[in-house]
């Protein structure tokens, strides 16, 4: 990957609850076009770090950087103000309306003109055709956007509330187990939908529990454990056991020489700790 400016930087964050000290430290870049996998065992503190990035609490200590200046998350607002969106596991979708409807929830368009602008007509045509021309420049192929959201697939609706954020400008998409309670078929739908966000420059933070899905879509992975960075290094040349050994503490000094990389090229990433 060629080297870039990030686009996302955090710089020693720390946040806790009380005594419980949830996130100690924690400091990462990633940059436009980049999936980080982000992972750890229960109570490593991805959850919040995820709060944090997506405006739901606000960190004790640290820096969070977007293109290189400061941001203050104070909402959920102004971190999309920011750029970044965050499609939780729990979809905030109207499984009601259509699909169009649903890209559009709460960025309606007026009707111009005439008395649309003093009844709130919506320019349902425009919505439409800037919802379809935004899923074809992802490579999204979903069923007709008059289609009820309740009628998708799980992958599928998981595939809009994701083009959403990417269509309304977001630089940075965090991922929270998007796969989870998904089928063979609709997982792919997800997995493959990351790769082509890949590919359109979007970076993206992917948070999940399935060693095998990161493996394949990430660039580079991130292992949180007990609050701390543990590990920061690329994808190629780990494995499954590997992270497992990572997240729970079993490789605390680093790989040993022992377990043997994936069979993938790239940089050597053992001891990288």
């Amino acid at each position: 990957m060629a080297a870039s400016s990030p686009v996302l930087e955090l710089r020693g964050i720390s946040k806790s609850y009380g005594p419980v000290r949830a996130l100690q430290g924690v400091s990462c870049e990633i940059r436009s076009g980049e999936v980080v996998g982000l992972i750890g065992d229960n109570g490593a503190g991805k959850s919040t770090l995820v709060s944090v990035l997506s405006g739901a609490a606000q960190h004790d200590r640290g820096e969070i950087l977007v293109d290189g200046v400061e941001k203050v998350f104070r909402s959920a607002l102004d971190a999309r103000a920011a750029g970044i969106e965050t499609v939780f596991q729990a979809l905030a979708l109207a499984p009601t309306l259509d699909i169009v409807g649903n890209v559009y929830l709460g960025r309606e368009l007026r009707r111009k003109g005439g008395s649309g602008r003093y009844l709130w007509w919506l320019d349902k045509a425009a919505m439409r055709r800037e919802a379809a021309s935004g899923f074809e420049r992802l490579g999204l192929r979903l069923p007709a956007l008059t289609t009820k959201v309740a009628a998708l697939s799980g992958g599928q609706r998981q595939a809009v509330a994701i083009a959403r954020a990417v269509i309304w400008g977001s630089r940075v998409v965090i991922l929270d187990e998007p796969t989870a309670a998904l089928g063979v078929k609709q997982t792919e739908i997800v997995l493959e939908f990351i790769e082509r966000l890949k590919r359109q420059g979007v970076a993206v933070i992917f948070v999940s529990h399935n060693m095998q899905h990161i493996l394949r879509v990430a660039d580079r992975i991130l292992v949180l454990r007990l609050g701390r960075k543990v590990f920061d290094g690329l994808r190629a040349n780990l494995s499954g056991p590997q992270l497992v050994g990572l997240m729970t503490g079993a490789f605390a000094d680093g790989i040993p020489e022992t377990i043997e990389p994936a069979p993938a090229g790239g940089k050597d990433v053992r001891n990288a700790v």
